[in-house]
């Protein structure tokens, strides 16, 4: 069994509320969950409205095919948000 997590930190510049921030961090969880079928949540920032920073798991048997997936997470996210991607950290278990 192979574990892929993945922590990736968003910078949301527009966001002045953390009603806000919930309303950009709602609408990347639930498409990253229902597209790729990833476990996903807020990890860090919760009380910093310009700041959102989440972890991404995924369970395969295949180190390459976790690394993909966290990939194509990683490009699905920076694609359809305007928000922006600052650093990612990957690592395969």
């Amino acid at each position: 069994m192979i574990v892929g997590t993945l922590k990736i930190h968003i910078i949301v510049p527009w966001s002045h509320s953390l009603k806000e921030k919930r309303m950009v961090l709602r609408s990347i969880i639930d498409k990253v969950r229902n597209k790729f079928n990833v476990s996903i949540a807020e990890v860090e920032d919760q009380d910093l409205h310009q700041s959102i920073v989440l972890g991404i798991a995924c369970v395969t048997n295949q180190t390459s095919h976790a690394n993909s997936i966290l990939q194509k997470v990683i490009d699905y996210i920076g694609n359809t948000t305007e928000a922006e991607i600052i650093d990612t950290f990957i690592e395969i278990l």
